[in-house]
């Protein structure tokens, strides 16, 4: 028997197809932007091409951000590593600071990687000098301003990854994928070493420049991913295959390692994943993300009143966790009572 459609469906149409216009992702969420016929007709190639060169535009005012060597081996890349971020003293104080912090945090476990979050917001870097003088300078915030493309303050967090803390599969991060359709950045400045045989960071270079193979398999997922047995691909963050991969004949994968005070800041609308781990590891960074409104010609700027920067970090936090649990979407994560970064994962 064919169920009667929904009329609230129907009635909220002229909203979802509004949400074209914006940053909105989500295949199964949005029955216009994951409408198999529209995305067979280029909706979603097209939004994605008016992004990128949107981006492009936007970079292209914000080029004296970077130095010339930055600017050709990101636009080549999709990324950077850059060692010895700051100063010694600066970083010393900075991360005697950091793994001091006692503070309530987020953690969620998924496969055999435990991932807990502290928020670094406008109240924390009030209590946090030396991490304030660190983080909100000119060079750090402009590397984000670039690669994201838009003149925004990131959401600032330690993050600290526990690998190997329990049998089972790797995590959902552990699977290629792109954030979303559009440019946007995210960044790890290192508080711990990262080696080959840990979780780190593995991009695909020159992938946040999509070539002709690259659009065909999006327009191709574009069409079946609303319902997509993954969650992650239903939600816009597609997943590909390492066979898959292969076939859009890019470079070959980077797993990065790197010491602590190393800064690696990618385009993560590229192909990327966090890399595979042998046995337990633990991964300390200061995580940054950043994300705008993809179909804006301007870079913009952060308006937000100096005194509250940064508070949208524990407010999102919070914000996201209810919406999440509202809808059955919390993806595991739980505030965890206080901790600091280095703290053991619990049993």
């Amino acid at each position: 028997m064919v169920s009667a459609p929904n009329p609230l469906r129907w009635l909220l149409l002229p909203w979802h197809a509004l949400r074209v216009a914006t940053s909105e992702k989500a295949f199964r969420d949005n029955p216009v932007i994951g409408s198999p016929r529209l995305n067979r007709l280029g909706l979603h190639i097209a939004r994605k091409r008016l992004a990128h060169r949107m981006a492009a535009r936007r970079r292209a005012a914000m080029a004296s951000l970077l130095t010339d060597d930055q600017r050709a081996a990101f636009l080549r890349d999709g990324y950077l590593v850059i060692p010895d971020f700051l100063p010694p003293e600066t970083f010393e104080a900075m991360h005697a600071e950091v793994m001091a912090r006692d503070a309530r945090a987020r953690e969620s476990i998924d496969g055999y990687t435990m991932t807990r979050l502290i928020p670094l917001d406008a109240m924390a870097l009030r209590q946090m000098p030396a991490t304030r003088g660190a983080l909100l300078t000119p060079r750090y915030l402009g590397l984000h301003h670039y690669i994201g493309s838009f003149r925004r303050l990131p959401r600032l967090y330690v993050q600290t990854i526990f690998s190997g803390v329990r049998d089972g599969p790797p995590d959902v991060q552990s699977h290629y994928h792109t954030d979303t359709f559009f440019p946007t950045v995210k960044s790890w400045l290192l508080l711990t070493p990262v080696n080959q045989a840990e979780a780190g960071f593995t991009y695909i270079p020159g992938s946040h420049l999509p070539n002709r193979r690259h659009l065909a398999w999006e327009r191709r997922a574009s069409w079946t991913a609303h319902e997509a047995r993954d969650r992650l691909t239903g939600e816009g963050s597609l997943r590909i295959a390492e066979e898959e991969l292969a076939r859009l004949r890019y470079e070959a994968p980077r797993k990065l390692e790197a010491q602590p005070n190393t800064l690696i800041i990618a385009d993560t609308s590229g192909f990327h994943r966090r890399g595979l781990s042998e046995g337990f590891a633990c991964r300390i960074s200061i995580w940054a993300q950043a994300r705008g409104t993809p179909f804006l010609p301007w870079p913009g700027g952060d308006l937000a009143i100096p005194a509250l920067r940064g508070l949208g970090t524990r407010a999102f936090g919070w914000l996201d966790h209810a919406v999440k649990r509202l809808r059955g979407r919390d993806n595991g994560w739980r505030f965890a009572g206080t901790r600091r970064p280095a703290d053991p994962p619990p049993t």
